[in-house]
């Protein structure tokens, strides 16, 4: 197929939306998806005019910590510490204060400027909470980290001590469109999300909310996701491409094709052009040798392992980076 000058010029129009703060319409969200692979370039470079207005080159690198893994009581499908999983995960408790910031330590070794303590759960016990508190409170008087906090559901009161401590940002994905929430969880509700984020927000720390891409949501609904985030206001979307565990009720899914997990991250700069949106969970297994191309639409990624599957070495995401003729973002407090 020959691709048209009006062809090219369409994800430009899309651009100049973005630029000028107008969201693209479902129908336009679709145009996006569907795009012939043979356009991915084209709609990359649309997607850079706008990532580079608002983030030039700059890369945010951010690292993961499991402070508590397993022991979960959720039934999300596609987790492997949930209740309903089998897969031969890391069980324990929550990591005493010493550990935690030595993991802080860490990420300023791999360059990371945000460090997120995530806990497996339904939300943090007072107990739980005073240990991410105690840990966070000696991270902010040593080092020049933001840290994120994700441990769950969250109540008003228990957003504002956080926020008290010092912690910049708290994570709570929508995960998956509203009507598709019951295939995949039914221990809680999309509400309980949408609640637990604008808590976050009512305390004043930075929400951060994004999705997993590949649980069985049409493309319509992917862009009604992107949607929803832009309505929720998210400073950061977090990109999660479903990495399928032997052992959790999605184990069978396949990957998202790399063409496909393009298409989506330009979708979501286009929808929401002044966030940070980041390539996160299954960009290795997703991606594959495509996830260079990625930062052309994101400006984040996680460097090191997730929570119970492996990153790639930190070193290759810094060759990327530097490849490309990008920078990593420092951190600024």
């Amino acid at each position: 197929m020959t691709i048209t000058v009006n062809e090219k010029n369409r994800w430009e129009q899309f651009a100049n939306k973005a630029l000028t703060g107008v969201p693209l319409t479902v129908g336009e969200g679709l145009e996006v998806l569907q795009t012939p692979d043979e356009q991915v370039l084209p709609l990359l470079q649309a997607a850079f005019r706008v990532r580079k207005h608002y983030f030039g080159k700059k890369v945010k690198l951010n690292m993961i910590i499991n402070a508590k893994s397993g022991l979960c009581p959720e039934d999300c499908g596609y987790c492997s510490q949930s209740i309903v999983s089998d897969a031969p995960v890391d069980k324990y408790s929550f990591l005493d204060k010493e550990t935690l910031v030595a993991g802080a330590k860490e990420a300023m070794n791999r360059k990371a400027g945000t460090y997120c303590i995530v806990a497996s759960g339904r939300g943090p016990t007072d107990q739980e909470l005073n240990q991410v508190v105690e840990a966070v409170e000696e991270i902010r008087e040593t080092m020049p980290l933001k840290i994120c906090a994700c441990l769950g559901l969250l109540s008003d009161e228990k957003a504002e001590k956080l926020k008290e401590a010092g912690v910049h940002r708290y994570n709570h994905n929508l995960n998956t469109h509203e009507d598709n929430h019951e295939n995949i969880t039914s221990t809680h509700t999309y509400e309980d999300r949408v609640n637990t984020v604008e808590s976050v927000k009512h305390a004043g720390m930075s929400p951060c909310s994004g999705c997993i891409i590949g649980m069985g949501e049409t493309d319509e609904q992917i862009v009604e996701t992107a949607l929803a985030l832009r309505k929720l206001d998210a400073d950061s979307i977090p990109v999660n491409f479903l990495h399928a565990i032997q052992g959790t009720p999605l184990e069978n899914y396949g990957r998202t094709h790399p063409m496909k997990s393009l298409k989506v991250l330009a979708l979501m700069r286009f929808i929401n052009p002044t966030k940070e949106i980041r390539v996160s969970g299954g960009r290795e297994v997703n991606l594959r040798t495509l996830q260079p191309l990625a930062l052309y639409a994101a400006n984040s990624i996680f460097v090191g392992d997730y929570l119970t599957t492996e990153g790639q070495l930190v070193e290759d995401d810094h060759h990327i980076i530097e490849d490309l003729g990008f920078e990593i973002e420092e951190c600024a407090l």
